[in-house]
């Protein structure tokens, strides 16, 4: 083993791991963020405030005390739970005082699934949502959150877990598009698909391998899947798809950014529910 990856090895993560958390939360490398909650009792007064908790940080092993009480009330508000190296916590906390605790707060509060068609119903149209499988770099999703006001997507669907969150970059990076898009966080992502399906909405995954998007009929009520750049679609929920499309690829790069090729297909079902033709 190098004196690299001793040293990393012995601070309990990687630089890999360090800037993933930078990116994910939006901390500089001086310290923590102004969305991190640190230490038992700032945690304790955020969650009896209602103020809206992303993720609950807790040191390996920690259990004593007041920390025991704080997290099943987290589970009892289906608050995503991360058990972190003692280490890592300190870095994230800028070495502040956490008492073996932090929590992010969220950039805007959570919506359900039923907000989204009920701003369908309100507007009179049929429903049309994003759901994101696994897109862990907050900038892709604050991007695609930003494309969807534009387009007139009535809500986005993530999963809970291996999947970026509302977190300050992501509010930042959809340039205050947060605001308006609700944004509803499940447990299993399969299953909601399963009861979109059920209210009459058709399901398409944009993959590989599919039909071309410009020749697909994306009218009636619309939901569709983008995967991560790095592992695309899971396969389970791309079995829960009606349709696979696909964007054709011309050069020697094989993918394209999650963002880029959410925000062509959000316009082409713009395009046709607008009515507007090609020349």
């Amino acid at each position: 083993m190098n004196r690299k990856n001793d040293r990393e090895n012995r601070h309990g993560f990687n630089k890999k791991e360090r800037e993933n958390d930078l990116s994910e939360k939006g901390e500089n490398k001086e310290g923590r963020n102004a969305d991190l909650i640190i230490g038992r009792n700032a945690v304790s007064e955020a969650l009896r405030s209602e103020r809206v908790i992303d993720t609950l940080l807790v040191a390996r092993g920690e259990r004593n005390g007041s920390i025991g009480r704080i997290i099943a009330e987290c589970r009892d508000k289906n608050i995503v739970i991360k058990e972190v190296d003692k280490k890592k916590l300190d870095f994230l906390c800028g070495q502040g005082n956490h008492q073996g605790i932090a929590a992010y707060a969220a950039a805007h509060e959570y919506a359900e699934v039923e907000d989204i068609f009920a701003l369908a119903e309100e507007r009179g149209e049929d429903p049309f949502i994003i759901i994101c499988d696994e897109i862990e770099d907050p900038h892709n999703l604050g991007a695609i959150i930003r494309t969807a006001e534009t387009t007139g997507v009535h809500g986005i669907i993530i999963p809970k877990r291996r999947n970026a969150s509302l977190s300050y970059a992501v509010g930042k990076t959809s340039a205050g598009a947060v605001e308006y898009v609700p944004v509803a966080r499940v447990g299993n992502l399969a299953s909601t698909i399963e009861d979109l399906k059920k209210r009459g909405l058709w399901v398409y995954t944009a993959d590989m391998d599919g039909q071309n998007w410009c020749e697909t009929d994306f009218s009636g009520p619309v939901a569709l899947i983008v995967g991560s750049e790095g592992n695309g679609v899971s396969r389970l929920i791309k079995e829960k798809s009606d349709f696979v499309v696909s964007l054709p690829m011309r050069g020697k790069i094989t993918s394209l950014n999650a963002s880029v090729a959410a925000g062509i297909l959000m316009y082409e079902v713009a395009r046709q529910r607008l009515g507007i033709k090609a020349k």
